[in-house]
């Protein structure tokens, strides 16, 4: 397949208030003169001449040409500098900060607003306190995300002036109503929280379910306006192979990656957020004093990593969904991606994902604990731990070595004789599948360890579910091994979709039957929320580190992936960072992001729990 060129690429596919009033104001009122005078007074005019220049071209017989200029040429003179001031890695670090907290800020509300459904039906407190308590968390956030939002927006401005007049002359119209959008999401943010509770109750918590559907649909689409201009630098879309723009905004915005950077962020950010609000319930646990209060936080944490799973399961998926479409949009890019320099940082993708399907499972674990009839299923955590663990080896098993001439001649090749077959894409989408199928069967013994069976043909509900099991990994691995190692090279990937419906299959199908072997079941004893070993909350940490870490290198893929390319084929980087950074460069810049990142998360939490502490001191107030 040819790379198509850009005009032909398909088209489908708390702080407090005040002060965060004030900054929202300030943006604001940066991206209205932004927007509506950047290309008159900007880069942008400089590049279509005088209007003296502009006369004689028209005379020249150009009467008809395009009102927008080209993208523009650029030299290294063209990016302003600051002594001791590395742009690039100051631009990488605001823009990988607010996107950590985005994603948290935009992800919270989705499962707060179904946590306060639940509580509404069911008529539990519990979750409507523990929804309060998230959101609380999350607005905390919010500021810090403005702030960031801030940050990026004047760097860009500094460093970038080019590229982002260019960007806002394409965009300004999608750019001004996400200006609009966000401050109508700040407003109803804190109608949100601080209505709580005030709208309780009958007809008033109807208006709050409201106001929270209304947050998230304002929410969801900011980060749809805002993905259309990332993927825009990567799939250019609504412009000519000079970069002149059409006119078309929504051609521009509707590039080809578009749509599955949506699915990806959109699945990534609810597991993303699962896992924050996690090690926020494991940082609360640990430092309850109380019973009752660890047993308010174990419960809250069991939840958040059930957020967290539910997320993570189809997560893979739509991160190959989004791979499949890059080798698509342009074989160059997907070569680079999979096969190029990019390929030892899937390595390290492997490790951390397989972190996570780990440390998501070992909580799980430790949480049968809280159950008097988990002892007949824990004889099956180390058969299970087993087959985890050995996917986990397969899949970051890499398949060329980056070997010396003389580890070359002793290996005899640069594939390990027996290791080496197990590198290749068939093998790897086999282990990520059983170890999603087997984090499934770990929730559904949970699930069921306080439960007892009342229905007459649990026997043979179970046998079911054993044969469905069994077949479903029988036919994972048969497709891996015979479309991997059986088969010419080009359905090696086609394997991986009758693979991924098994899966689906398998996990979908067990749990609904499952749902009615249960159904009217009883309980074998209540649970002992805060009966949990105090080690298990260090796994909803690790959970939280490790998707941070994750979520930086694969950001650092998505931008490097356009090598010397602002956008790419159509404006060329021509700065003195005009490289692609080396996975080592990037692991230590990302790795200090996450460090300042997880700080400032530290503080949010700190802070959300020095607004609950009251104290009343003797003898200061008039009695």
């Amino acid at each position: 397949m040819t790379e198509p060129r850009p005009q032909e690429r398909s088209q489908k596919g708390p702080l407090r208030r005040a002060p965060a009033l004030v900054l929202f104001g300030l943006i604001f009122a940066l991206l209205l003169l932004t927007f509506t005078g950047f290309d008159q007074f900007g880069p942008l005019a400089a590049e279509q001449g005088t209007p003296e220049q502009g006369a004689s071209e028209q005379a020249a017989g150009e009467a008809e040409a395009s009102p927008y200029a080209p993208a523009p040429k650029l030299t290294a003179a063209d990016y302003p500098t600051i002594a001791g001031v590395n742009a690039r890695v100051t631009v990488w670090i605001f823009a990988q900060l607010h996107l950590w907290f985005a994603a948290f800020v935009l992800a919270v509300p989705i499962f707060v607003f179904i946590i306060e459904v639940i509580g509404m039906r069911t008529r539990d407190k519990r979750y409507d306190d523990m929804a309060y308590e998230f959101i609380k968390v999350s607005i905390t956030a919010y500021s810090l995300t403005a702030i960031l939002g801030g940050g990026l927006l004047f760097s860009l401005i500094l460093f970038y002036p080019h590229l982002f007049g260019y960007l806002s002359t394409i965009f300004s119209e999608s750019m001004f109503y996400y200006a609009l959008l966000f401050f109508a999401e700040s407003a109803v943010l804190y109608i949100y929280y601080y209505g709580w509770h005030w709208l309780q109750g009958g007809f008033k918590k109807w208006v709050h379910l409201t106001l929270g559907l209304t947050l998230n649909a304002v929410g969801t689409t900011l980060m749809l306006l805002a993905n259309a201009w990332l993927t825009f630098m990567m799939s250019p879309a609504g412009v000519d192979a000079a970069g002149v723009f059409s006119g078309d905004t929504w051609a521009a915005m509707h590039n080809f990656l578009w749509n599955p950077i949506n699915i990806h962020r959109f699945v990534a950010n609810i597991a993303y957020g699962g896992s924050i609000v996690g090690a926020y319930a494991a940082f609360k646990f640990l430092t309850a004093g109380t019973k009752q209060e660890r047993a308010h936080y174990d419960w809250m944490g069991y939840n958040a990593n059930f957020i967290a799973i539910c997320a993570l399961l189809p997560l893979p998926f739509a991160g190959y969904y989004l791979a499949a479409e890059m080798y698509l949009y342009s074989q160059q890019m997907g070569i680079t991606l999979m096969g190029g320099i990019f390929a030892w940082l899937f390595i390290i993708q492997a490790v951390l994902i397989g972190t996570l399907f780990l440390s998501a499972n070992y909580y799980l674990w430790c949480g049968m604990g809280r159950s008097d009839g988990a002892k007949r299923y824990t004889k099956y955590i180390k058969y299970i731990a087993i087959v985890l663990v050995g996917a986990f080896l397969v899949w970051f098993t890499p398949h060329t070595l980056v070997l010396t001439n003389e580890e070359l001649k002793a290996l005899g090749g640069p594939h390990h004789k027996i290791l080496g077959p197990l590198g290749i894409m068939p093998a790897k989408n086999t282990a990520v599948n059983v170890m999603i199928i087997f984090t499934a069967l770990s929730f559904m013994f949970y699930r069921r360890a306080n439960k007892v069976a009342t229905v007459s043909w649990v026997n043979a509900g179970n046998a079911i579910q054993v044969a469905l099991f069994t077949a479903g990994i029988l036919n994972i691995m048969f497709l891996g091994i015979y479309h991997g190692y059986f088969t010419n090279t080009v359905y090696k990937v086609a394997a991986s979709i009758p693979q991924v419906l098994t899966t689906v299959v398998v996990i979908v199908g067990s749990i609904t039957l499952d749902s009615f072997i249960y159904k009217n079941s009883k309980e074998v004893a209540p649970l002992q929320w805060g009966r949990i070993p105090g080690r298990a909350q260090y796994a909803l940490f690790l959970l939280a580190v490790a998707f941070t870490w994750l979520m930086g290198l694969m950001g650092y893929i998505r931008s490097g992936i356009r090598q010397h390319w602002h956008v790419l084929d159509i404006m060329r980087d021509a700065s003195v960072d005009a490289f692609t950074p080396t996975l080592g460069y990037a692991a230590n810049v990302v790795s200090v992001a996450a460090i300042l990142f997880m700080a400032m998360v530290i503080f949010v939490f700190w802070i959300a729990q020095v607004s609950s502490n009251k104290t009343l001191p003797s003898g200061y107030w008039k009695e």
